[in-house]
């Protein structure tokens, strides 16, 4: 394994952008967070305010209308977002996981079909890779797809499928050639208008109720031939180099679900008060805000150093990748727990946000890639070296 993490560098681009997030999500995401959350809504004054800033799908290159900034970038809108409300921040790192395969291993000519219309704010793209029973297992997954003259005729269920319904576009893994298992995967873009596409009901979820997931159900659905990302057979391929860029923006929405929830518990414990004093005076909560902190950081900046490694196309993403995606989750469900744990009574009550950054903190150990798959990764590349 090489140990040399590679430094980066945030510009002053990187450092501007963050400021206008914070204050777009402050000011036109955070007062809509807890009623999102509370009814199990789709924040759409979230996706307007992110859609007229361009914030929504900032890594789509100029040539497509996009705005061509680096991944790096789009982890610090996802971060930023996801401090004031996890579901929010869902709509940029939800776009960029499915947009990633398309700008991976898309011809020119689907890239102009697909990208503009998703750069333009008028489409929302989902990924489709897991079924009920392709979790962690995704290489066995059912769908299949077979070839019609100039179609491909998609056939089965995708299960957890992150904005389901919200999305008009979705890149969706299906086998052509079952005998070849892993390598007759293939991928290809379906629209919600193709015939044969159907969205199922939303799950009722312990967090991230403004972001709905469902299934995705194929009957017989037809889409034309040159809507396959890439050759036959490379899917699978894909979906991997996929999540090497993508388990960073996972990180990144956990930092921020962390970053949120300090914030809270600082602004807590220097106004409350016990025992004639406030809460901040006590050393053994100050050893827990200095704990949660280190965390934290620690998290933002392997997220940082991945993304950033990612972006620069290095071999060898899996450890770090695996890594930044692990580490920040965990980091994220134990500083939200503390955060609840600080603020007591009043914490574990809705009128505070930290029980809703707990409850959406749970998810980022388990999807893209459950934490125990993650560490299995990190071992193999580890062992492997």
């Amino acid at each position: 394994m090489d140990p040399d993490f590679d430094t980066y560098r945030l510009s002053d681009e990187h450092e501007a952008l963050r400021d206008a997030v914070r204050a777009l999500a402050e000011k036109e995401i955070a007062p809509y967070a807890a009623e999102v959350d509370e009814v199990g809504r789709y924040p759409v004054e979230a996706r307007a305010a992110l859609v007229k800033a361009g914030f929504h799908a900032v890594t789509i290159p100029e040539e497509y209308g996009g705005q061509g900034a680096d991944e790096l970038a789009g982890c610090i809108v996802i971060e930023e977002v996801a401090r004031v409300c996890a579901s929010s921040s869902l709509i940029p790192g939800v776009n960029g996981l499915g947009l990633t395969p398309i700008l991976l291993s898309a011809s020119d000519d689907l890239k102009k079909q697909v990208l503009p219309s998703i750069a333009a704010g008028e489409a929302m793209i989902s990924y489709a890779l897991s079924e009920r029973e392709a979790g962690s297992d995704a290489a066995s997954m059912k769908t299949r797809a077979r070839r019609e003259g100039d179609s491909w005729v998609l056939n089965g269920t995708k299960a957890w499928i992150t904005n389901a319904g919200e999305s008009t576009w979705y890149t969706v893994m299906a086998v052509t050639d079952p005998e070849k298992k892993a390598n007759g995967i293939s991928a290809f873009v379906v629209h919600s208008g193709d015939p044969g596409f159907e969205v199922g009901p939303k799950e009722r979820k312990l967090g991230i109720h403004g972001s709905p997931t469902r299934e995705i159900y194929l009957t017989d659905c037809a889409i034309p031939a040159d809507r396959m990302i890439g050759a036959e057979g490379t899917g699978f391929k894909t979906a991997l180099q996929t999540l090497d860029h993508t388990r960073p923006t996972i990180g990144a929405q956990a930092v921020g679900i962390a970053q949120g929830a300090l914030d809270v518990a600082i602004s807590y414990v220097k106004e409350r008060k016990q025992f004639g004093r406030h809460l901040a005076e006590f050393q053994g909560l100050q050893f827990m805000i200095a704990d949660m902190a280190m965390k934290v950081e620690a998290a933002r900046q392997l997220v940082y150093v991945a993304t950033s490694r990612a972006e620069r196309g290095e071999p060898n993403l899996g450890f770090i990748s695996s890594a930044a995606k692990c580490l920040a989750s965990d980091t994220a469900m134990s500083v939200t727990t503390d955060a609840v744990q600080l603020l007591g009574g009043a914490g574990y009550t809705r009128d505070f946000p930290v029980e809703r950054m707990m409850r959406d903190a749970k998810i980022t150990q388990i999807y893209e890639g459950t934490n125990q798959i993650q560490r299995l990764v990190m071992a193999r590349a580890l062992l492997k070296s």
